[in-house]
């Protein structure tokens, strides 16, 4: 846990201790039963920041989740069944769960505005079977009785908040996890997340479990508080307004559910206060939603990032205030390296045989062969359009329905997903690097090596990549530096295999020099074969004992990496056939 979230945490804990014991003694009780609304409507924010503030899907049916476990609780206090209020609160919230992974499944196949459509229909459905179906007793008025010590509203406040610290401890927990940190990626790149062995299936379903298990233990205590309640108490326009709150605001932070609650309760008896119409607060949150959309960033992830990019800033400046270590051979300061020498025969680590992409009646790729031998860095080039991105991403299970075979050492690939290959060894990195800047280094390279890494393991791999201290957030490191990243976290679970796809881009020269000495260490120092796709000859020649070209989709040299770049093809292929000397 970083020293901000400490921070929030303890700020949040604090708030929380100061709230229970004096807000009953000095509040009246209006403005207690609104504290109560405040603290409730806070708790059906965070499911609002689990599935849209980490997730960032967009769900408009959270309060029909809140519906379901309110439902649970009053017919369990009809029957009367055992176990009391406490249990029914929580069987309110494990009964939403597998409804929100029914809601979910569509989450698979759609994103977006789509999605957004699918759910709120699922809340208009809600609405319009609870308006045709009551809230069990509310036929015959029975009322649900609260629990001692917690039967009066300054005691219930009391338990609302107790309630509220526990999820928002336990979400914290959850969010430094690496399923929680996959979230982020999640929402900023599924793809990423597949290449990192994250199963988007499994991220996105826990993603809608748990939100609907908060929701329904937020709809149980609103019973708790009315002790009946009415369709209207959950009614779709509800979801709206809290969705675009949780946009602007951010209700994945404890203090941004808090700030969202205390606007959903509190904003109109202010505005009444003021003699402000009402419906000037739902402009006031649209116009917020808008902006925060526009961002990308809500205003808690904001202040967040100004506070970690602060104490960043700090720890850079002692990074550079401290003597350099004595790095830098003598080949890398006079701007060249020598080329690897190869080492012999060794068994196939990844062997593709006969592979083959047709997109409709255009051959992408045509009975393409390609080996990477163990501890070895093989490289792959060619000029633009000859199929390098449709190789790695048909290698790495990007794309389905190819021909030919891939294995990775000695078992076979084909039919995997994308994440399944990764989890098998495979891992791959994209020409446009996608990482969400609420992460650190460190969480980033947790995400990619697919468990929690020691500090130690962390900073000595960050290091050997020339990557700032894993503390340091993404948001402030430059594109050159999010490249390094990408491949230090492809290569943190010390996979097989590492298909890097051109990682040297946006790179100037003495940079990809220095990659280049760092790339070819790799199968050595930590026991990871590299496939390097990349167009900068210098960096290939530095770092490959073996070079596969392609043209149009077809090898048209493969061997050694002095010989191929001397072969006459390869240099026709490269500079067009008029300019390549006769021999």
């Amino acid at each position: 846990m970083n020293l901000v979230d400490k921070r929030g945490l303890g700020t949040g804990l604090g708030i929380a201790v100061l709230a229970c014991a004096l807000l009953p003694l000095v509040l009246p009780p209006y403005w207690i039963y609104l504290a109560i609304s405040a603290v409730i409507s806070a708790v059906i924010m965070q499911s609002f920041g689990v599935i849209v503030g980490r997730a960032g899907v967009m769900s408009l049916c959270q309060m029909s989740f809140a519906a379901i476990g309110a439902w649970v609780v009053l017919r369990l206090n009809v029957a009367d069944a055992p176990g009391g209020f406490y249990l029914w609160l929580l069987l309110g919230g494990l009964a939403a769960v597998p409804v929100g992974v029914a809601i979910g499944l569509p989450a698979l196949r759609i994103r977006g505005v789509n999605l957004a459509v699918v759910t709120f229909g699922f809340a208009v459905s809600t609405d319009i079977v609870l308006n045709v179906n009551p809230f069990p007793g509310a036929a015959d008025l029975t009322m649900l009785e609260r629990p001692a010590p917690f039967d009066t509203d300054g005691g219930y406040f009391v338990f609302t908040v107790i309630v509220f610290t526990v999820l928002a401890v336990a979400l914290g927990i959850i969010g430094r996890t690496r399923l929680g940190l996959s979230w982020y990626e999640l929402r900023h790149s599924e793809r990423s997340a597949a290449a990192h062995g994250v199963s988007v299936a499994r991220g996105k379903l826990a993603a809608f479990a748990i939100s609907a298990f908060v929701a329904g233990i937020g709809g149980g205590l609103l019973v708790g508080q009315l002790s009946l309640v009415v369709p209207q108490n959950f009614a779709m326009g509800q979801s709206l307004a809290l969705f675009a709150v949780a946009i602007m605001i951010g209700p994945h932070h404890p203090e941004g559910a808090v700030l969202g609650g205390i606007f959903g309760a509190v904003m109109a008896t202010i505005m009444e206060k003021v003699s402000l119409p009402q419906d000037f607060g739902g402009v006031l949150f649209g116009a917020g939603a808008l902006l925060a959309l526009r961002s990308g960033l809500s205003q808690t992830d904001l202040t967040r990032m100004r506070r970690r990019e602060r104490d960043a800033r700090k720890i850079l400046k002692e990074a550079e205030d401290a003597p350099a270590p004595e790095d830098a051979p003598a080949a890398e300061e006079a701007g060249s390296l020598p080329a690897p020498a190869p080492t012999g025969d060794r068994a196939p680590v990844l062997a593709v045989q006969g592979l083959t992409v047709k997109f409709g009646e255009v051959v992408a790729l045509d009975a393409v062969d390609l080996t990477v031998p163990e501890g070895a860095v093989v490289g792959l080039i060619g000029p633009n359009g000859a199929g390098k991105s449709t190789f790695i991403a048909a290698v790495s299970g990007f794309v389905a329905g190819y021909g030919g075979t891939v294995e990775l050492a000695g078992r076979r690939l084909d039919g995997l997903g994308p994440s399944r290959r990764a989890v098998l060894g495979l891992r791959r990195t994209f020409q446009t690097t996608a990482i969400a800047p609420e992460l650190s280094l460190y969480d980033y390279l947790t995400i990619g090596a697919g468990r929690r890494l020691p500090r130690a393991e962390a900073d000595e791999l960050l290091e050997f990549f020339g990557c700032p201290p894993g503390q340091v957030p993404v948001s402030i490191v430059d594109a050159g530096t999010r490249r390094l990243l990408d491949v230090a976290a492809a290569v943190a679970a010390r996979p097989k295999v590492a298909l890097l796809d051109e990682p040297a881009a946006g790179q100037s020269a003495a940079e990809s020099l220095r990659l280049a000495r760092r790339l070819a260490a790799v199968p050595a120092a930590l026991g990871v074969s590299v496939l390097l796709v990349e167009h900068d000859m210098e960096l290939v020649q530095a770092t490959c004992e073996q070079v596969t070209v392609l043209d149009f989709g077809h090898v048209i040299a493969s061997g050694p990496t002095g010989e191929v770049l001397e072969d006459p093809a390869v240099r026709a292929a490269y500079l067009g056939a008029a300019d390549v000397p006769a021999s």
